[in-house]
């Protein structure tokens, strides 16, 4: 499987995707965009079953990349390097399980330029992947920027009625710190001579602590905007709010990791030193979004903005987990954004679907939903007690594994921690109690119809993966386990035990 460059295989079939419907439209424009939707969802499908091979070929036990590629382009200047290890693949499959479900879920809510709608996913796909699975830095800052592209236009174009304001302010929200860790990139090709990730984890010597705490906060301005941590935070409710329901899926689901995934790739195996110093600035950031953003929740008014400050309140978690350096915390870390991607997903999904035949988000214009739609009732109580970390669930895992990682390190930084938990029941049950339950007050909420066939098809399989890793969560961490342990060693060794 390695032999057949499996993951350009998988990163690009979106694009053959994409250029099809092109092609499809300039052969028949009257069935265009019925052509573009179904185009669109037969790539996908096959991208994801094809990405079904990693997991078939991947080798637990060993920390090197697999399934890797490398070719030499533009003179030998960089390289098209490509590789998964336990960390990435399953962001990878997250992606492409992701991204059929979000089509399907399209298929009837976007009414204009849906050509254009599903090639801006197609691409988006390839780009998300990409990420994933680079390994020259120059590689992944191109996939990792141009992410930006796709999002931005999903979002301006197909958003809601301040969608300009709000694209402008993602775009320019990130773009700014990756700009910082544009020049943090070019200094550490300038340092090692290379731009190959696996050379440059071999090689890179910080001698001078000061550059690698530079270098480290460059990274860090990247990574807490696109995770986002608080207080840089502030530009997702309004791209969450504004941005069509599969935007906000896939923003929430996938978008947001990159920043995660970032501090587990580049920032915990290349600046340990720097990691240390700034463990408790980490520590205390993470805690006041925790709770700060779970206050804010509670009082919003809109469906779609108390989720996306919920989205900020659980990336806490995962930022605590990570830089326990831990066993334990690097894989709740890991764990708690895989689950929160297949919950925040159903979260916004569900919101979606109830919005398309009410035409609103605000809460007060519910109310006994349970009496017209039960089987949508009880799939939105199995994501929102996901959302709370109910035990049973996958978000559970990923958040106990954090707090008793953090209980590890520091008993104050735990019990802060454990009152978001706290307050993540208080903001969610009473979402779920405004919205699903209670006396029918609004005569449209009567004529409201349960789930159809292609809306079960959206939900039902992430209920489905929600409980099953949640009872039985060995599959994930057996693949994140070598990795994690691979990241915890390098803080258990002698030079840096001294300055903890």
């Amino acid at each position: 499987m390695q032999e057949i460059n499996l993951l350009t295989i998988i990163t690009f079939l979106p694009l053959v995707g994409a250029f099809f419907i092109l092609l499809a439209r300039s052969i028949n424009k009257e069935n265009s965009e019925s052509n573009s939707k179904y185009i669109a969802l037969w790539t996908s499908l096959t991208t994801f079953l094809i990405s079904l091979l990693l997991i078939y070929g991947f080798n637990s036990s060993v920390t090197d990349f697999q399934f890797y590629e490398r070719i030499e382009i533009a003179g030998g200047i960089m390289t098209y390097q490509m590789g998964i290890d336990g960390i990435s693949i399953l962001f990878v499959i997250l992606t492409t399980f992701l991204t059929p479900i979000i089509i399907i879920s399209s298929w009837d809510s976007i009414k204009y330029r849906i050509e254009q709608y599903m090639i801006a996913f197609l691409v988006l796909e390839t780009l998300m992947i990409g990420t994933f699975s680079a390994l020259d830095i120059i590689l992944f800052y191109l996939f990792f920027e141009s992410v930006l592209i796709p999002m931005f236009i999903i979002i301006g174009v197909w958003g809601g009625e301040k969608r300009v304001y709000s694209a402008f302010k993602f775009f320019l929200y990130t773009l700014l710190g990756s700009v910082l860790m544009l020049a943090a990139v070019i200094s550490i090709i300038t340092i090692t001579g290379t731009t190959e990730m696996p050379i440059i984890y071999n090689t890179l010597d910080l001698k001078d602590q000061s550059i690698q705490y530079w270098l480290w906060l460059a990274f860090f301005a990247s990574f807490a905007i696109k995770l986002p941590m608080w207080p840089v935070h502030t530009w997702l409710p309004d791209a969450h709010v504004e941005a069509p329901t599969a935007g906000s899926v896939i923003l929430a689901a996938i978008l947001l990791k990159m920043g995660g995934y970032g501090f587990l790739r580049f920032s915990l195996p290349l600046f340990p030193e720097a990691c240390l110093f700034f463990s408790d600035f980490v520590f205390w950031l993470s805690i006041i979004g925790i709770i700060y953003t779970s206050l804010v929740a509670f009082v919003q008014d809109d469906m779609k903005k108390l989720i996306a400050y919920s989205s900020v309140a659980h990336m806490g978690f995962v930022t605590l987990g990570i830089f326990t350096f831990t066993v334990n915390g690097i894989q709740g870390g890991i764990f708690q954004m895989l689950s929160h991607g297949l919950v925040s997903a159903a979260l916004f999904l569900s919101v979606g679907i109830i919005y398309d035949r009410m035409h609103t988000r605000e809460i007060k214009d519910y109310g006994g939903v349970v009496t017209v739609m039960p089987k949508f009732a009880a799939c939105f109580m199995i994501f929102t007690l996901a959302n709370v970390g109910l035990p049973g669930t996958s978000s559970f895992v990923g958040e106990f594994l954090s707090i008793v990682a953090v209980f590890s390190v520091s008993k104050l930084f735990a019990f802060l921690a454990a009152t978001g938990v706290i307050l993540s029941v208080v903001y969610a049950l009473w979402l779920y109690r405004n919205v699903i339950f209670g006396k029918i007050v609004n005569d449209s909420v009567k004529a409201l119809k349960d789930l159809s066939i292609r809306e079960k098809l959206v939900l039902f399989p992430i209920a489905f993966l929600v409980i099953l890793f949640g009872l039985y969560p060995m599959p994930i961490l057996d693949i994140i386990s070598a990795s994690s342990n691979h990241l915890s060693e390098i803080y258990n060794s002698e030079s840096l035990s001294s300055l903890k």
